[in-house]
């Protein structure tokens, strides 16, 4: 957790922590080193928390809630709801993940959770809410409403926060949302996290009179409607003592709860799609069956997908292109901006690689060393990601390496910080071009995951404004 002010983490490193030691974001994600043992750093996290909340520095919703979420700036206007979603298995087509995880960082979200006792920050989902009631609702809150937090932060962006308590707006809420979908937009390692602490919470927890859950007696079946209705609790959250939600008679804090309820998509739908139902009232379930998250209407507010690079540290730039003249065309640019403009321009799949010596284009691949690389079994649409050219093709076949956290670091976005990387590791940077969402969409509906670090939605939740402490419930 951190003030308005602070950096906020995202899956790409570490979850946010209360802690005086939390550290911002780095410019490129990477094996971690010299770090503190996990137990250490989340023990001090989980101190903090408690002490912040024990001595008023945070306080607690009086009442739960909805949160109404606005982030606004130049070019930037995105609203949507916080609150807690009920935990569904990915088969069951509630909550859509679109991009493989890996075992390090969840273990490592895993123990940050674990030791906390709480959502820290939330994930962000898109639903296809077709300017539904829920974003009717919102938008009229947040366009009638006083705010209960108000803050502009250091990126630019001006971040609004209104609290829904009254139960029929609630109500309104869950008509809407109870039969959609959710894609996950960010924080799919944190989503794998949740599932893992539910499981193990619930073996934590089994009584002879309260045996584990199984999968059907989680998402019970109401047989008046049809749909599944996992057990709801109610969500617990908390707001700095200095910000405005303070001030309020009853301050912000509790989230309501969004649980999850639909079929299987078929492989011609598009799901970006949202979740649940959302209630203020007593607990069915134990807090560990939801999670935090932001559900934004992407009919409404289409999301802002961008590019994450690759660099490789220890492959030469011109040891890289050499290799790569087998099986693409290269075209060689002298600078980073002619590269880019190149690649902006260049049919799908293309690849920008740079750094000691220019930028160079890789373009139109050999069609039969392409197709022999590409798994059989994967959809057409799949295959012709460039990130999934890139892990499958490029990576083994090309450069005979593997996509892995040890011998790929990610950056973010800025093409020119990936060079800088490459630089300074004797590297080569891969400069690609953001995914279609449509692609990631109908890729999610099909049942598949595009690779690793292959898309970035924004703008994420910014960390600090709403958490969720499992005690509260």
């Amino acid at each position: 957790m951190s003030t308005p002010e602070a950096t906020p983490a995202s899956d790409a490193a570490s979850d946010a922590t209360p802690a005086s030691d939390a550290t911002s974001v780095p410019e490129a994600d990477g094996p971690s080193s010299g770090k503190r043992p996990t137990e250490e750093r989340y023990g001090v996290a989980r101190d903090t928390l408690r002490a912040w909340l024990d001595s008023g520095v945070l306080v607690r919703d009086a009442l739960p809630a909805l949160y109404v979420y606005e982030q606004s700036g130049p070019g930037v206007l995105q609203r949507g709801l916080i609150g807690d979603v009920g935990l569904a298995d990915p088969t069951q087509g509630v909550i859509l993940p679109h991009e493989d995880v890996f075992p390090g960082p969840i273990a490592d979200r895993l123990a940050l959770m674990s030791t906390t006792q709480a959502n820290l920050e939330p994930i962000f989902l898109l639903y296809n809410g077709d300017h539904g009631a829920a974003t009717r609702l919102v938008d009229e809150v947040a366009s009638t409403r006083t705010p209960l937090v108000d803050a502009r932060t250091a990126d630019g962006l001006h971040h609004r926060l209104w609290a829904i308590t009254d139960g029929a707006e609630i109500d309104a809420v869950n008509t809407d949302l109870r039969t959609r979908q959710a894609l996950i937009a960010d924080g799919h390692h944190r989503y794998a996290t949740y599932r893992i602490l539910q499981r193990q919470e619930h073996v934590t927890h089994t009584t002879p009179e309260h045996p584990t859950p199984t999968l059907s007696q989680e998402a019970r079946l109401d047989r008046t409607e049809g749909v599944p209705t996992p057990p709801h609790g109610p969500a617990a959250a908390a707001v700095a003592k200095d910000s405005p939600a303070a001030q309020q008679p009853t301050p912000a804090e509790t989230t309501g709860q969004t649980s999850s309820n639909a079929g299987v998509p078929q492989a011609s739908e598009t799901p970006a799609q949202a979740v649940g139902e959302a209630r203020a009232s007593g607990p069915t379930g134990g807090p560990w069956d939801f999670g935090l998250a932001l559900l934004v209407d992407s009919t409404a507010y289409p999301p802002n997908l961008q590019a994450i690079h690759r660099v490789i540290p220890g492959l030469p730039l011109t040891e890289a292109t050499a290799r790569a003249k087998g099986a693409w065309r290269v075209r060689d640019h002298p600078s980073l901006a002619e590269g880019l403009t190149a690649l902006a321009a260049a049919a799908e799949p293309a690849f920008l690689l740079a750094g000691e010596g220019g930028t160079h284009l890789l373009t139109n691949p050999d069609p039969v060393q392409l197709a022999q690389a590409m798994p059989a079994d994967r959809s057409d649409r799949w295959n012709s990601l460039n990130t999934s050219i890139l892990t499958r093709f490029v990576m083994p076949k090309v450069w005979g390496m593997q996509d892995d956290e040890q011998s790929v670091r990610i950056v973010h976005h800025d093409a020119q910080a990936a060079i800088d990387l490459a630089l300074r590791t004797g590297g080569t940077a891969v400069i690609l071009k953001p995914l279609a969402v449509e692609d990631v969409l109908a890729v999610a509906a099909h049942g598949e995951r595009v690779p690793r670090k292959s898309t970035s939605f924004g703008p994420k939740p910014r960390t600090g404004f709403v958490l969720r402490t499992f005690a509260a419930e």
